[in-house]
């Protein structure tokens, strides 16, 4: 299929993949949606709605809520150790923390 008629359908299909407003994004918080989407959505909501598959990992959307935000980018930068157990520890590279930050401030 060719033409308007397919690039509607790609369309429709792109934005059914995407968080709600994931394509009014600035591009720092679209790649660390894409971020997130790979190294966090297996434990963690990632999205502005829903349960965390692992229910001891909190939503993405309510970590202002559990701690300040201020905090995360020296946690993320000197390796992050979470409270819970199940939790991996990683350390970001400078430009990954501030396009994941970008990410989580958007849906705060």
């Amino acid at each position: 299929m060719n033409g308007p008629i397919a690039a509607s359908l790609a369309l429709a299909a792109a934005t059914l993949i995407l968080p709600a407003g994931a394509n009014a994004m600035d591009p720092a918080a679209q790649r660390g949606l894409t971020f997130a989407q790979a190294n966090c959505s297996l434990c963690h909501a990632i999205g502005p709605a829903g349960s965390s598959p692992l229910p001891a990992a909190p939503p993405f959307r309510t970590l202002s809520e559990r701690l300040p935000l201020d905090t995360l980018p020296q946690r993320f930068a000197t390796g992050f150790v979470a409270k819970h157990p199940s939790m991996p520890q990683f350390t970001l590279d400078a430009a990954q923390i501030d396009d994941l930050m970008a990410y989580i401030r958007s849906i705060q």
